[in-house]
């Protein structure tokens, strides 16, 4: 069953980058209404190369990256000693949630426009917390 909930989550994942996050009304840095991982990637890229490789790493490489690998160690085909690295990872996947947390705090702060939550919020926080599930189920925390 985790199985199947891991690889489902490797489709889930690219369409909740490209899912709607957010709405924005009146928001000058963002050329669209509606906001996705994928877009807001795009902005950053041409406004702060910086905060947008920081973002790639937590919101699609990381996630991503992790569930890859914690596929191939269910089916037996990642050795043995990546275990305490899929450990930290799982323990780092709640970060994007964060990131786009601080996204929306930091577009209301501004005072003009609104943001609204989309869907696409709900859909990706959802994979990764399902993510963070299976990866706690699936690897013993040894201490």
């Amino acid at each position: 069953m985790l199985r199947a909930v891991n690889m489902a989550l490797l489709v889930l994942f690219p369409i909740a980058w490209a899912a709607p996050l957010l709405r924005a009304k009146l928001i000058p840095f963002f050329g669209g209404t509606e906001i996705s991982i994928l877009s807001g990637l795009l902005e950053l890229w041409g406004e702060d190369i910086f905060l947008a490789a920081v973002v790639t790493l937590f919101a699609v490489v990381l996630p991503y990256g992790k569930t890859v690998a914690l596929t191939a160690y269910q089916f037996g085909k990642l050795p043995a000693r990546f275990k305490p690295y899929l450990i930290h990872a799982a323990r780092l996947s709640m970060a994007d949630v964060f990131l786009i947390a601080l996204y929306i705090i930091a577009g209301k702060g501004i005072g003009v426009g609104s943001i609204s939550t989309a869907w696409g919020l709900y859909l990706f926080s959802g994979c990764v917390l399902v993510s963070l599930a299976v990866s706690l189920t699936t690897i013993p925390q040894d201490r």
